[in-house]
């Protein structure tokens, strides 16, 4: 008997108590067995009874102390409670049918081993007994283990079925390789290339899921080159695929700028686990191809690309079902400014130039810089190493500047209100061309952000605009 230890938890006794009640058998099945053997941590338990699993969760939530409540789905005969930090999910054996153009399986009640044939990986078609007579005993009918010890992702079934039957497991299979670093099968990735159109079928809010998951993965460059050879990708994510390739003219030729990007992902991933942090090193380059046009006198220009990018970010964010919201006005913003830091990396750098970036950067200037030294990608590591320094030195110079001039986040100490006051105004173009000079003067440090010196700076200007002082300043 292969037994397998169990975590240190009463909620598997009690699940055993509580089947043994019902007369039904009970088994962990899936990611939580594959993550134990594994031993990668997991707090969500998925729990297949050979019977009615709505039951057994009601059973097992009267009989742990605390009475957890149950969230029933019966259109999907699952149940669900929490103990603590842990989640269990609990559903009978079932069998599953596919239609050839939908993902939604018509279910039948089955027994373990058509639950377990249900399963999309190897990997996750292990059990765990909970049941008396072999409690603990791990079941494994299809090879999961070994593939575990050899690093390979493959299907229990024929992989054109399991993949014919619901698309959306390509992309589990792209993203189960990309986060535990396994292989492939060579079979099963086939299957994923012969049926790769099928995924259209699939929503856009469930592609997006299991991107973003890639796109968290350790090294996530990985999962990207599977999406691409694939061909996934030019179906899920066609921008993306548009930056790779390269042309030549004379003998001149540009960074492919598919491969370029996975690395400044990786590198971005080195540093940071922040999802939308990594989605601007994705995006961060995603207008080159619009904006690629070739000179004989200067070669490979891409002009204007981080504005065309922070253009298409929106609707980019809208067409993968990704937040419309500060994430994505993050992400729009370091791709707008990711070129902005490269250029002060010289000894000429004024302080007028660093102030406008840490006011247009705002409390996003830590992530701006992190993602532009990812941006420093050659085959040339003494290059790179120098373009490091001179950053660094970039650094210290913002630092100095903040320190100084408190420009963070800044606004001016003149609000537009004691603007409209002062000259007896309201809200119109004249109010916010005055707030600009003013803003102007002090990023250029002509002006310091002072109520004093601000507030005359402004009389000044407003007197050369025809403007009469109605209202005394009140700073």
């Amino acid at each position: 008997m292969n037994l397998i230890q169990l975590p240190p938890h009463p909620i598997f006794e009690v699940v055993a108590a509580a089947a043994a009640e019902l007369n039904v058998e009970a088994y962990v099945i899936g990611g939580f067995v594959r993550d134990l053997v594994l031993k990668r941590p997991s707090k969500d338990i998925d729990v297949v009874c050979v019977g009615n699993g709505i039951a057994l969760a009601e059973k097992v939530s009267k009989m742990l102390p605390h009475r957890p409540k149950v969230a029933v789905f019966k259109h999907f005969g699952t149940a669900m409670l929490r103990d603590g930090e842990w989640e269990i999910e609990f559903v009978g054996a079932r069998k599953e049918s596919y239609r050839e153009h939908s993902r939604k399986p018509e279910v039948e009640t089955g027994t373990l081993e058509d639950d377990l044939k249900r399963r999309d990986f190897t990997i996750n078609a292990l059990g765990i007994s909970l049941n008396k007579k072999n409690y603990g005993e791990l079941i494994d009918r299809f090879d999961g283990q070994v593939d575990m010890r050899k690093k390979l992702i493959r299907t229990p079934l024929e992989p054109n079925i399991t993949f014919s039957d619901d698309p959306l497991r390509m992309m589990r299979a792209i993203r189960f390789a990309s986060q535990l670093n396994f292989d492939i099968s060579p079979e099963t990735f086939d299957a994923i290339i012969d049926n790769k159109e099928r995924i259209r079928i699939v929503s856009q809010e469930r592609i997006t899921d299991e991107l973003n998951k890639i796109v968290l993965s350790p090294v996530p460059s990985y999962g990207f080159k599977l999406l691409l050879a694939s061909g996934l990708l030019p179906l899920i994510f066609p921008k993306m695929a548009e930056l790779q390739g390269v042309e030549t003219i004379k003998g001149n030729s540009h960074k492919d700028n598919f491969y370029h990007t996975l690395q400044v992902l990786d590198n971005v991933a080195e540093v940071s686990d922040d999802l939308w942090l990594r989605w601007a090193a994705i995006l961060h380059d995603i207008a080159k191809p619009d904006t690629k046009r070739y000179s004989p006198k200067v070669g490979w220009t891409f002009h204007g690309h981080e504005e065309r990018g922070a253009r298409m970010v929106p609707k980019l964010f809208k067409d993968l079902k990704l937040p419309l919201n500060e994430h994505m006005r993050f992400v729009q913003k370091l791709v707008r400014l990711h070129l902005r830091p490269i250029a002060l990396v010289k000894d000429t750098v004024t302080d007028s130039a660093l102030r406008r970036l840490l006011f247009e950067s705002g409390d996003d200037i830590d992530a701006l810089m992190k993602l532009c030294r990812a941006d420093i990608t050659s085959k040339n590591d003494t290059k790179v190493k120098r373009y490091l320094q001179n950053f660094d030195k970039v650094e210290r110079r913002l630092i100095e500047v903040e320190e100084s001039d408190k420009l963070r986040n800044f606004q001016p100490v003149i609000t537009g209100e004691i603007i409209m006051e002062t000259f007896g105004l309201k809200p119109s173009k004249t109010v916010g061309e005055l707030k600009e000079i003013l803003t102007e003067a002090i990023l250029e440090g002509t002006v310091k952000n002072e109520p004093e010196e601000a507030f005359a700076f402004l009389l000044e200007k407003g007197k050369e605009m025809g403007l009469h002082q109605v209202h005394s300043s009140n700073n």
